[in-house]
């Protein structure tokens, strides 16, 4: 799995609307975040919509605050992406409300860790009824992952318990154990506008990898292309931005159109978009409902910052699940989603709109199709219980042909690091077999048995062409691929057939490949062709017959001849003048040196050229033509001389 490693922690509130959330960071942090029009105005310094807050320790969190109203739930999951530490608001005086509850089930849906909960507004009470609510929230809590969490009696209108809640921040973000990094780079875009002078700027919460100023980043879905032109972090410009920051970019060449909330800054080709993907989702049902999940219905999916309409498909034909319900699903979209393993998302019903439940995503590309094979179920458990390592045989096991590290981090959303090291370690114990690749080309893992399988393969249409071709002395290397293994990648193949030419199943004489058996007749028979003609070009000196003519000379089909002629040209017995003659090579030497010696002294006409050779003009033109495309002589008016 990804490396766990030092980073910065969020803060986020939670809570049902005017139970004081704005306010009390206002008066934590000395920032009112609903300013946002006052914002705009003063740029990108106070723009990224979140507040510092100083600890008791000298440490400080970026703090995301949001809606909420119902109407704003949504904006609510796109706040919660990326938060470490969640700060629950509950109204001393209104208690636990439907956004309360349902802004608890996204917390946990979204696996945020840990969670304070502060008791707001205790002055408009009495002690008596503000224990009463804090027993009330402590029970509530009791059936959650927050059954621990502080419960702090606050106010912000005169202060009481602001120090106590700032303790209690401090001990739950040391409680906090950071998400394990990642090496690329991924941020949800929350907010996205122009500033004069400035450009285009996004906000978000880093959620993983380095932003560097001057950094090529993809955005996604869209696939736009740009640049890094600016960071800023905690209201400060810097040189680069790590996980966990709550973190303002400037973009160069984009506009908001192109980039807009609910959008993705990656490391380009990081993450490729995708309209379905394998899950564990739980279902936690309607309010006031107990109508179960079913197979095919329709949903709002939030991933990250963004929601889209979708499709729940139960796997392995289940029909539907209960309230509190675990179960695989294939998420169908219908819009590309940037999502990758471990994601978390939400799920919300179609009409009337709540919050039902959520989900990990466990495999981003997944075959479209909730049948699940023995392999995939290996690969799915393994999965969901973070073995990187029987994942990655499983995904390698599962490969028709020899895979990169990038296919596996592919197949199983793993990271391409940790995916090079498995396939390496599976070579260590000779479970696998590393493949060096062409120049340009990937190295390649396979298995003795796929290698042995596949290079059969090759040996069985080798046999099968000369059979149907006898006279063919092989076929050409894209041909082979074809006719044997045609959806294996051209670098893969080129892997295989070396093995295959090693074990003598294969022999590769330029592009053309043949058996080395079945082929040999025709590879001597060509053999015994291009020694006929060249015997013929040979004795013709410098004044050799057109093709036509040699090859009837030689009793030789055009077919025949010509392929060989082109293996006396590889060979560099030949050499082909024009379309119509062919020279024996060391011929043709002598006449350049004939040539050279000629232009020794400045140039010549080709009629000099012509008498210095002892040619005739039929065979003098295409000569010297050969000698101007060569860049042996130039051409100078009616002149020639020496070019080199």
């Amino acid at each position: 799995m990804a490396t766990e490693s030092k980073r910065d922690l969020v803060l986020g509130t939670a809570g049902h609307i005017d139970h004081g959330k704005s306010t009390l960071v206002q008066a934590l942090t000395g920032t009112d975040p609903d300013r946002l029009s006052e914002e705009k105005q003063r740029g990108i310094t106070i723009e990224l919509g979140f507040a510092q807050l100083e600890l008791p320790d000298g440490s400080a969190m970026g703090v995301v605050d949001v809606p909420g109203h119902e109407r704003f739930v949504r904006q609510m999951i796109a706040g919660s992406t990326g938060i470490d530490v969640a700060l629950l608001c509950i109204a001393a005086d209104d208690g636990i409300m439907p956004q309360t509850e349902e802004h608890l089930a996204v917390l946990q849906l979204l696996a945020v860790p840990t969670c304070v909960v502060a008791l707001t507004k205790c002055d408009l009470v009495d002690d008596e009824w503000a224990l009463f609510m804090e027993d009330e929230v402590r029970t509530r809590l009791a059936e959650t992952p927050y059954a621990q969490a502080a419960v702090v009696p606050v106010s912000a209108r005169t202060g009481q318990g602001l120090n106590e809640l700032r303790e209690a921040i401090q001990l739950a973000a040391r409680a906090t154990v950071g998400r394990a990094e990642q090496e690329a780079m991924r941020l949800p875009v929350d907010r996205s506008f122009t500033i004069k002078g400035a450009g285009t700027v996004v906000t978000g919460t880093l959620w993983s990898g380095i932003a560097h100023v001057g950094d090529e980043v993809e955005v996604l879905p869209s696939g736009l292309r740009t640049r890094i032109r600016g960071i800023q972090v905690h209201g400060q410009a810097v040189e680069q931005a790590a996980s966990g920051h709550r973190t303002a970019l400037n973009l160069n060449a984009v506009t908001t159109d192109d980039v807009r909330p609910g959008s993705f800054i990656c490391t380009p080709d990081a993450v490729t978009p995708t309209d379905h993907f394998d899950a564990d989702i739980t279902y936690l049902g309607i309010p006031d409902q107990d109508k179960p999940l079913e197979t095919g219905c329709r949903v709002h999916v939030a991933h990250g910052t963004t929601e889209c309409i979708g499709r729940v498909l139960l796997m392995d034909g289940a029909k539907s699940i209960s309230r509190g319900q675990t179960a695989a699903a294939q998420i169908r979209a219908e819009s590309d989603l940037p999502v990758a393993y471990g994601d978390r998302f939400v799920i919300r019903s179609y009409s009337p709109v709540h919050v039902i439940g959520g989900g990990v995503v466990l495999r981003a590309h997944p075959k479209r199709t909730t049948t699940v094979s023995e392999a995939d179920r290996t690969l799915l458990d393994a999965l969901r219980v973070g073995d990187g390592a029987k994942a990655t045989q499983t995904a390698f096991d599962a490969a028709e042909f020899p895979v990169t590290p990038s296919e596996i981090a592919h197949a199983t959303g793993l990271p391409l690091a940790q995916t090079t090291d498995e396939l390496e370690a599976l070579a260590k114990r000779g479970a696998a077999e590393k493949l060096p690749g062409a120049a340009g080309a990937s190295i390649r893992f396979a298995t003795k048995r796929m290698l042995q399988k596949l290079s059969g393969a090759i040996e069985n249409a080798l046999l099968s062409f000369h059979s149907a071709n006898p006279a063919a002395t092989g076929m050409s290397k894209d041909a082979l691929r074809q006719a044997c293994m045609p959806r294996c990648a051209p670098d893969a193949f080129d892997a295989v057939l070396a093995r295959a030419c090693a074990e003598s199943k294969a022999v590769a004489d330029g592009g053309m490949i043949s058996h080395p058996q079945a082929g040999a007749g025709a590879r001597k028979l060509e053999e015994g062709n291009s020694e006929k003609l060249a015997e013929l070009l040979a004795a013709a000196g410098s004044k050799p017959p057109t093709v036509a003519d040699l090859l009837k000379q030689a009793d030789l089909a055009s077919k025949q001849g010509y392929k060989a002629l082109g293996l006396l040209e590889k060979q560099g017995r030949a050499v082909k003048a024009s379309e119509d003659f062919y020279f024996d090579a060391g011929a043709l030497a002598s006449l350049e040196q004939a040539v050279r010696d000629a232009l020794a002294n400045g140039p010549a006409s080709a009629a000099d050229l012509k008498d210095a050779m002892g040619l005739s003009r039929k065979h003098a033109i295409p000569v010297l033509e050969h000698f101007d495309d060569t860049g042996i002589t130039r051409r100078v008016g009616d002149a020639r001389e020496l070019a080199s």
